[in-house]
């Protein structure tokens, strides 16, 4: 890198306050609580399971429509 060279190994972040906090001084990593991340998950499925069926829903709703339409 002609002639720098790079001394300070900490990684810093930045909270949502503003403030930087360095990654090699945090006390201890968090614990991931299982139960939450099962929940996220969940909630995400049945978010997309919702989205499917309004989705074949409406297409279901446009050939209905197409076969009366086409029928009179």
């Amino acid at each position: 890198m002609s002639g720098e060279q790079i001394t300070n190994n900490a990684v810093e972040t930045q909270t949502s306050e503003g403030e930087l906090h360095s990654l090699k001084d945090s006390p201890k990593k968090k614990r991931v609580d299982i139960n939450v991340l099962l929940n996220n998950v969940r909630s995400a499925q049945k978010k997309e399971k919702m989205e499917s069926t309004i989705f074949f829903g409406l297409v279901a709703a446009i050939i209905v429509v197409t076969g009366i339409i086409v029928s009179i």
